[in-house]
């Protein structure tokens, strides 16, 4: 029969292929791959930014992946499983740009209100730039995280409260790609 602990019962199969954009042969490498990994089935977020940090090793990317990891962790236990895992894989790489802005809302939400505040996305933006370390170079408006906030809050902050809700965030990053650029921090693209 196999070790069934490299494979998944089939009801939590069918169940991520209705919640991902996975197939079931899909879902089963990643499972094979997650338990590999993480052989006690959760990576805890010091697992997780090292991890991070193997991807980012000219700077410091533990301050982001701690950011990255909250929204992952769903249900806020302090590790991420792997239905957690994939459902937030699926939406990042595979998820309608609607369903990646979300999910990028909910990661700059630091407090969960519902808004992102200025003091938020600066928090973002500095632990993003920590994390690339000297490697970018940036234009004169995004040269220090306080200088890409305003930028950023200048394109999205519609109403200028100082807060940014989910629907100015979804149109500001919809109505230009530069924001989708700023908030990803693309280097593919210097505009």
């Amino acid at each position: 029969m196999g070790n069934n602990k490299t494979r998944l019962r089939p009801e939590t199969l069918i169940e991520l292929t209705k919640q991902t954009d996975f197939s079931e042969q899909e879902i089963q490498e990643w499972y094979k791959g997650f338990l590999k990994d993480c052989p006690s089935g959760f990576l805890s977020v010091e697992e997780f930014k090292k991890i991070y940090n193997n991807f980012f090793p000219y700077g410091d990317a533990s301050k982001f992946a701690e950011h990255v990891f909250r929204t992952f962790d769903a249900n806020h236990d302090g590790n991420i499983d792997f239905r957690e895992f994939l459902c937030a894989l699926s939406i990042t790489s595979r998820g309608k740009l609607e369903d990646k802005l979300r999910w990028a809302f909910n990661m700059y939400d630091v407090d969960g209100n519902g808004f992102v505040s200025r003091a938020e996305m600066l928090e973002i933006v500095s632990a993003i730039y920590k994390m690339v370390g000297s490697v970018m170079r940036m234009a004169d408006d995004e040269a220090t995280p306080e200088k890409r906030t305003d930028k950023i809050f200048r394109n999205m902050d519609k109403n200028n409260d100082d807060n940014i809700s989910l629907e100015e965030f979804i149109e500001g990053a919809k109505g230009d790609p530069s924001i989708v650029r700023l908030l990803q921090f693309d280097p593919s693209s210097n505009n």
